[in-house]
């Protein structure tokens, strides 16, 4: 039962993997050998994150726009002329809009639900022929507490995304487990990232009040949880939404 979490010569595909949690599974995924496509909104982000990130092994960098099926499309284009398979596939790319409830905006909610929800389904549609040529596809969808739980926050598009994230994770698990791919689901806790910046700063203290393990998030522990996912460890589990928050929403 040696290497166990062995990902050494995987293809992984890392969406939103310039930053925060992304750039955490990037770099697991990367300083443990698999050869690691990430992708953002603007190429200078990706590419500066890769350049770092290849210092510990291989990273290429991508401009994705993930919102409309054509960007999709065109990106899924870009590692299908490059691979002829991949293993791993982390829909991570993510929205969060905020906004008092008399006062959301049906932008904020179309945007955060095209590239939280519509984005996972489409991205895995399209990168299906490459994760069926691998001998085992991994498919992990990154979701959130704020998908298991209220939220604090007036974050009703971004909750929603998530709970369907979660969801869809089960359909999908049972539609492809003929193909030999399992999905599974991610559901972080409190992690530093752009997104949790603002909220972090104003509410750390409250946040880890409610933490039994009494801290944020580190990036060992989500690469470690990402790993786990990807790798033969964790071959017979799928459908499942691992929850990587110090306790706190199991304790609540």
């Amino acid at each position: 039962m040696k290497n166990l979490f062995d990902i050494a010569g995987k293809v992984a595909v890392v969406t939103g993997g310039s930053r925060g949690i992304g750039a955490m599974i990037a770099r697991g995924f990367v300083e443990n050998g698999a050869k690691t496509y990430i992708c953002s909104r603007t190429i200078e982000q990706a590419a500066e994150t890769a350049e770092t990130l290849s210092e510990y092994g291989d990273c290429i960098a991508f401009q994705a726009d993930l919102s409309s099926l054509a960007g999709i499309e065109k990106f899924v284009g870009e590692i299908s002329a490059r691979e002829e398979k991949i293993d791993i596939l982390v829909n991570n790319a993510g929205a969060v809009w905020a906004a008092p409830i008399d006062d959301f905006p049906e932008s904020g909610w179309d945007k955060v639900m095209d590239i939280n929800v519509k984005s996972v389904f489409f991205l895995t549609q399209k990168f299906l022929p490459l994760l069926r040529e691998s001998s085992m596809g991994r498919v992990i969808n990154i979701a959130s507490v704020d998908g298991l739980s209220v939220p604090q926050f007036e974050t009703y598009s971004y909750s929603a995304s998530k709970a369907a994230v979660i969801h869809m994770t089960h359909v999908l698990a049972k539609r492809l487990a003929k193909d030999n791919i399992t999905v599974n689901a991610i559901a972080p806790g409190a992690f530093p990232s752009e997104m949790t910046k603002v909220v972090l700063a104003r509410h750390k203290q409250m946040m880890l009040d409610q933490v039994p393990l009494g801290r944020i998030g580190e990036p060992e522990d989500m690469a470690g949880a990402a790993i786990y996912l990807a790798s033969r460890a964790s071959a017979y589990v799928t459908g499942i939404t691992l929850t990587v928050d110090g306790g706190w929403t199991g304790t609540l």
